[in-house]
């Protein structure tokens, strides 16, 4: 009897102490979904996972959530993502004010569990603002000009890689097809040629399996399950859930990885690279007597997949939505091929010097990229310092989100924008005319970065 009564009394003390326990994390997690004093309005969210229900369970796409929250708070507004304060900047004005005006303090990257689980916030995308960061920007910037678009002989590589491209699609004789993964395949071997000196063809299976997961873990990072994990990363001992997959997918791709990088450095001779692998190992080999280095194998790996994804999966959505509006738009298609007929003729390959002389079509592309906004929340940022913007007290460490799609659907600086419209690109005598407010890859810092990425595949 008095072992019973025991037993029953520690049964108590246990489940008062997980009471106490959960009651303590639940009212953790209340205080830190609390807004500072000074911080930008926003729509309510509901106890411990804030805004992320109403993001889930929208019928609109996060952006365009998000552009109409910016219609009832305003450009500057605030999310609760489970306790992740975050800013939303909408419009053209204020993402300039704060990745151009003040750049530095909103360069930084947020520390999410998803972050820190898939990169350590290493590499080069996710990096955090500061040596690591600015060495790595360096090396890739000056490898995507030496061994890409700076060399005049990268041109004929690119016009093979055509030959291959047109050659594949014969292949069908008229038969429909999907053209995603051929496009997929000849974009991302612009980038391989830079990252690793070499092609791959279009039936090397391994390769295009690596691509796929890819694009899935892109689509699974803006899932609302992910969302949970980033506020709640304890579920990660869940064997389940959308941000397992993610993990599983990224460690099947590290290791894809880091055997393409073996193979390509298999024939390096130090202090003469001929690829980007080459280039970062030659920074390894000179960081290993500094401690403060942040070449790395582990680093290599992380920032030679985000430029393949950088370099691939937006060049090939922007094809893909190109030959769509082409095809729904048979008059601009026939204003294109005619400008493009009377350049180049029926027979003469293209060239970099032919894009000046195109007007219209270099317009149709840059509507192209304004209408399908390919990244329209860009890269995520985070505040390095406390910031004042518009009035709004933004602390150090808040997470931010740039909403593209709003600028390019900005009525202030595009009439009509619901409107597919390539002329806008257009002067008043037919001259291409380059327009502020097209931002497809943001502004600042990682613009740059990622325009010289893109650059090659144009």
């Amino acid at each position: 009897m008095r072992k019973l009564w025991e037993a029953e009394v520690f049964a108590a003390v246990l489940g008062g102490a997980c009471f106490l326990l959960l009651s303590a994390l639940v009212v953790r997690q209340l205080l830190k979904q609390r807004r500072p004093a000074g911080f930008p309005p926003g729509p309510r969210g509901l106890p411990c996972i804030g805004n992320i229900y109403s993001l889930a369970t929208s019928a609109d796409l996060p952006h365009v959530y998000m552009r109409k929250q910016s219609q009832v708070y305003g450009e500057i507004f605030s999310l609760d993502l489970g306790g992740i304060l975050t800013v939303v900047l909408n419009g053209y004005d204020v993402i300039k004010e704060c990745l151009v005006h003040q750049s530095e303090i909103f360069a930084d990257r947020p520390c999410l569990p998803l972050f820190i689980k898939m990169t350590k916030m290493g590499g080069l995308l996710n990096s955090r603002y500061g040596r690591g960061w600015i060495d790595h920007r360096r090396l890739a910037v000056n490898s995507f000009r030496y061994f890409g678009y700076g060399q005049k002989s990268f041109e004929s590589k690119i016009l093979e890689e055509t030959q291959f491209f047109t050659d594949a699609i014969e292949t069908y004789k008229g038969r429909p097809f999907d053209f995603k993964q051929l496009i997929t395949n000849a974009v991302s071997n612009i980038t391989n040629l830079i990252l690793f000196g070499e092609r791959f063809t279009y039936e090397d299976t391994d390769f295009q399996h690596m691509i796929e997961l890819f694009s899935e873990n892109v689509e699974l990072a803006a899932s609302a399950s992910v969302f949970l994990y980033n506020a709640f990363p304890w579920i990660g001992i869940l064997p389940f859930g959308k941000h397992q997959q993610l993990f599983r997918n990224a460690d099947v791709v590290y290791d894809f990885l880091s055997r393409l990088i073996e193979k390509a450095s298999a024939n390096r001779k130090p202090h003469s690279p001929q690829h980007f692998v080459d280039a970062y190992l030659d920074e390894m080999d000179q960081g290993k007597s500094d401690p403060l280095s942040t070449f790395s194998k582990e680093n290599l790996i992380f920032s030679v997949g985000e430029l393949i994804i950088a370099g691939t999966e937006t060049t090939t959505n922007v094809l893909r939505w190109a030959m769509l509006f082409m095809a729904l738009y048979p008059n601009i298609q026939g204003q294109v091929w005619k400008e493009i007929d009377l350049i180049m003729g029926p027979n003469r390959k293209p060239s970099w010097d032919d894009k000046r002389k195109m007007p219209y079509t270099e317009a149709v592309l840059h509507e192209v990229l304004r209408f399908c906004n390919i990244v329209p929340l860009g890269i995520f940022h985070a505040t390095s310092e406390d910031a004042v913007v518009r009035g709004y007290s933004i602390p150090k460490g808040t997470t931010i989100i740039t909403n593209l799609y709003s600028v390019h659907f900005d009525e202030k600086y595009w009439r009509n924008p619901e409107m597919f419209y390539p002329e806008r690109f257009l002067d008043s005598n037919g001259y291409f005319s380059k327009k502020d407010a097209l931002v497809p890859f943001s502004l600042g810092n990682i613009a740059v970065k990622y325009d010289t990425f893109k650059r090659p595949m144009d």
